[in-house]
């Protein structure tokens, strides 16, 4: 009987935590000003991790150098462990025998987490269409940006990384707001910045 007694009020606890956190802590962290100060704080400071596989990784390394100078725009912490990093750059040809891996690593990753597919190789398997090379890192993690290219120039990822830290100023912070089943529910869908375009185009 006691062990029900605890499971009920360990229950009760989580039902009265998920609704403060949903009715009252959601609503006031998407306010216009606390979601434009949580998102811009997330933009610059972004920790990339360093997981290169491919030639891609030198153009990567290049990109944290001092003639580019990733820094810059916040990011240029590249951390060894994939429990310090917000983003991981899959710099390289992804084989189906790296495929778990990728996984394993970006799921290690702690919320908020962002993905850059970086090149052709990791964007569509580039030139390598054979039993070993895996058509897009995307069949194993959600990708946030792709950069194209074979190799894509420095340029070319700092204009990736301006593009996430735009996605990033429109995501919602309360989309990060655990339930009790532990999972992240994400909004990928955002409005539309100008409404008759949209209008137009339907």
């Amino acid at each position: 009987m006691a062990e029900h007694d605890e499971g009920f009020v360990l229950t009760t606890v989580d039902s009265i935590t998920n609704f403060v956190r949903q009715k009252m802590v959601a609503p006031m962290i998407d306010s216009k000003p606390v979601q434009f100060g949580v998102n811009w704080a997330r933009k610059s400071a972004i920790w990339p991790m360093t997981f290169g596989l491919a030639c891609c990784a030198i153009e990567m390394m290049a990109t944290g150098a001092s003639r580019f100078d990733i820094d810059r725009f916040g990011a240029g912490v590249f951390r060894p462990s994939p429990r310090q990093s917000d983003l991981i750059i899959i710099a390289g040809t992804v084989t189906l025998k790296m495929g778990p891996v990728v996984r394993r690593v970006y799921d290690q990753m702690p919320e908020p987490k962002w993905a850059m597919a970086m090149g052709a190789c990791a964007s569509t398997g580039g030139p390598f269409d054979s039993y070993s090379t895996m058509q897009g890192v995307d069949r194993c993690i959600p990708v946030d940006v792709y950069i194209p290219g074979c190799p894509p120039r420095p340029e070319a990822l700092l204009y990736g990384l301006m593009r996430l830290q735009d996605i990033i100023m429109r995501e919602a912070p309360s989309a990060y707001i655990f339930e009790s089943d532990g999972t992240v529910h994400r909004q990928r869908s955002f409005e539309p910045d100008e409404p008759h375009k949209a209008e137009a185009a339907a």
